[in-house]
């Protein structure tokens, strides 16, 4: 069995935290070659990554030891897993092995890349492809479906609000940007205090939409820097597939052999045909089932290519076009989300797994 240390030039542990990451390289003997402190932003793991790659020549026979892959390091693995490197988790370490030498961020670094050197290779713990990133998907996603929740139910208190009351304003018609944005500068005034508790209330309500606005753009900036540093920024590339879609694709089919092929991943989504025939008619159906998170995700896209994508304006043409016997335009939307979620999953399946030695 070859040991971990006969089996890289360098290795390089880094102790995580919520602000900055701290770095140190080693070389196969455990000599220090150097030791840095990074911000854990998207600039600061590029400078982290560039200075590694300084130090080490540029070298991929490099394995990086992350302590908190999971969770603080999820991004972080995400990023280089997708330069090429291999990365595992760090080893679990005992604490007596500091009795009398102190611990410090660096230190801790330091022991964390040691802690895999006289390690079997089968003892390493090899992270599932951005199974931290997915995690962090996870938890995005729940939050955005719970702020988008709260935004609708603000909205429509505060437009039967604005409706019921005479405030002032035009709300015949759904609320815009700039109405939120109006009717949370308003004032107190000398009215009737039924009026006043209504504006006020209608103030609060206006705020905590804008609040949301707020929460759910950085949400989404968030999302978007984790499919980035995800394998599954492949799904970018497709067209009318942004960060949200691609997230949601991402943490659906999760890891490869969770859905056993494209059949049951279009099931997985509800986007399978489903035989409505009788009689004389020859038809399938929507399948309202599945995950209803990936089907609107598969939705949304479709939505987008019939408006901007060529091909697909194409193919509606083709299939639809002024011939009542053609088919419906929701059997057709039907037919792109199935072939979308194929594509989806082929896309997903045919990602590189991290490089393990062999």
């Amino acid at each position: 069995m070859s040991i971990v240390a006969h089996l890289y030039s360098f290795f390089i542990g880094v102790d995580t935290h919520a602000r900055n990451h701290v770095y140190t390289i080693t070389t196969s003997t455990g000599a220090l070659i150097d030791a840095g402190t990074f911000p854990t932003t998207a600039a600061g793991i590029k400078r982290a990554m560039s200075w590694v790659g300084r130090r080490t020549d540029g070298d991929l026979d490099t394995l990086w030891v992350v302590e908190g892959a999971a969770s603080y390091g999820a991004v972080l693995t995400g990023h280089i897993a997708a330069a090429g490197y291999p990365v595992v988790e760090a080893a679990r370490m005992d604490a007596k092995a500091r009795h009398g030498v102190g611990k410090s961020d660096e230190l801790d670094s330091r022991r964390i890349a040691e802690s895999v050197l006289r390690l079997d290779a089968d003892q390493l713990r090899w992270l599932r492809q951005g199974e931290g990133v997915r995690q962090a998907l996870r938890v995005l996603l729940a939050a955005r479906n719970s702020m988008s929740t709260e935004r609708t139910r603000e909205i429509n208190a505060l437009t039967a609000l604005v409706r019921t009351n005479d405030l002032g304003l035009d709300a015949r018609k759904s609320l815009t940007a700039d109405q939120f944005a109006e009717i949370s500068k308003w004032r107190a005034r000398k009215e009737d205090i039924g009026l006043a508790t209504a504006r006020a209330e209608a103030v609060r309500r206006a705020k905590r939409v804008l609040d949301l606005d707020e929460e759910l753009a950085g949400n989404l900036d968030k999302l978007t820097e984790l499919i980035k540093a995800s394998p599954a920024a492949a799904l970018l590339e497709e067209p009318g597939v942004g960060p949200f879609s691609a997230a949601v694709c991402f943490t659906a089919w999760s890891h490869p052999g969770r859905v056993r092929n494209e059949a049951a991943f279009a099931a997985l989504a509800g986007v399978n045909p489903i035989p409505a025939s009788s009689g004389n008619t020859h038809r399938h159906r929507l399948n309202r089932g599945g995950d209803r998170q990936l089907n609107r995700a598969l939705h949304t896209v479709i939505m987008n290519r019939m408006v901007h994508d060529e091909r697909t304006r194409d193919y509606v043409a083709r299939h639809y076009g002024e011939d009542p016997t053609k088919k419906s335009k929701k059997e057709i939307r039907r037919k792109l989300k199935w072939y979308l979620a194929r594509r989806v999953y082929k896309i997903l399946n045919a990602l590189d797994t991290v490089p393990q030695p062999a």
